[in-house]
């Protein structure tokens, strides 16, 4: 199976699949990506274990087996992706008993990811964000192995540092095991200021020395949050604390300009300057209306001009 991404795409966000989104929500919002040609998928073993009362996470992986269970054929045109690290070992006790990134943790969240999902392998396996309580070479060797046994096609980080993730890459090739070759960060068109903790726990803005890593390393990057939770285009999501300056003020009248000039929406066009980078956005959607939205922003053609003057708004 060819897990490359050659071209930057959007991906369906499976977080609240099986927990605030129910079964039927979910299955509809799957079925009508593949339908609209999208072709990857991001989830976790912990997803969601804040809102499910169980207190640990799973629920996404397992509605996602059942979708695959009930349609064969459509793995051969999905690619999936999940993560490693977050998960409770203890019902509600989090970030206390969180996985972390040991060898043998590595193997156990990953295996029960596959059970629950009822797959053999997956495309993309992400260290969902940085143990430094583990050597990173055991980190690297750990997940090289569930390579070498193809039971994953590529691997990568989300939440770390850009000198980090260059430390794995490097300890990888000293090894001779399979390297990260992506990244997940935060990342929108809007961004808060330097050294703001953002509310959402355990958050990783991208700035622009992991933008520059990523774009010279050649890695995918896939930016979570594009959309900041509606707060582009509905006045009852307002933005949080730390993107109160200037700087946002700015942008977003340039945005809404060229979203007029376009015929666009401010979310499509949000999407299509984070695609004309190279940049894949991750889709968090609830409704068919906002995928079908969302797609729609592969088809905006955005000038050089237009992306020139978004980009000069500071």
């Amino acid at each position: 199976m060819d897990t490359t991404q050659r071209t930057p795409e959007p991906v369906l966000g499976a977080m609240y699949f099986g927990t605030r989104a129910d079964e039927a929500l979910s299955t509809t919002l799957l079925d009508a990506f593949v339908d609209l040609g999208g072709r990857w998928i991001d989830t976790a073993n912990c997803y969601s274990f804040w809102e499910d009362p169980s207190g640990v996470g799973g629920q996404s992986e397992r509605l996602l087996g059942r979708w695959f269970a009930a349609r064969p054929g459509v793995r051969d045109r999905v690619r999936l992706a999940t993560k490693v690290r977050h998960q409770p070992l203890v019902p509600h006790e989090w970030p206390s008993s969180s996985e972390g990134l040991s060898a043998d943790a590595i193997a156990r969240g990953f295996a029960a990811s596959l059970e629950r999902l009822g797959l053999d392998s997956v495309d993309l396996l992400w260290a969902h964000a940085e143990d430094r309580d583990v050597p990173l070479a055991e980190t690297v060797d750990a997940f090289g192995a569930l390579v070498a046994a193809g039971q994953v096609g590529r691997l990568g980080a989300s939440n770390h540092a850009a000198w980090r993730v260059e430390q794995a890459r490097a300890i990888a090739r000293e090894r001779g095991v399979e390297p990260w070759s992506a990244v997940q960060l935060r990342y929108s068109y809007v961004w808060p200021r330097p050294g703001v903790t953002l509310p959402e726990g355990g958050h990783v803005h991208a700035e622009r020395d992991q933008l520059d890593h990523a774009r010279t390393q050649g890695l995918d990057l896939w930016a979570y949050s594009p959309l900041l939770t509606g707060a582009y285009v509905r006045d009852d999501r307002p933005l949080a604390e730390g993107y109160d300056h200037p700087g946002t003020y700015r942008r977003l009248a340039v945005l809404a300009e060229v979203a007029d000039e376009l015929g666009a929406t401010r979310n499509q066009v949000v999407l299509a300057w984070l695609l004309a980078q190279g940049i894949s956005p991750i889709l968090g959607v609830s409704s068919l209306a906002q995928l079908t939205e969302a797609m729609a922003a592969r088809d905006v053609d955005l000038p050089d001009e237009l992306r020139a003057r978004l980009d000069a708004a500071v």
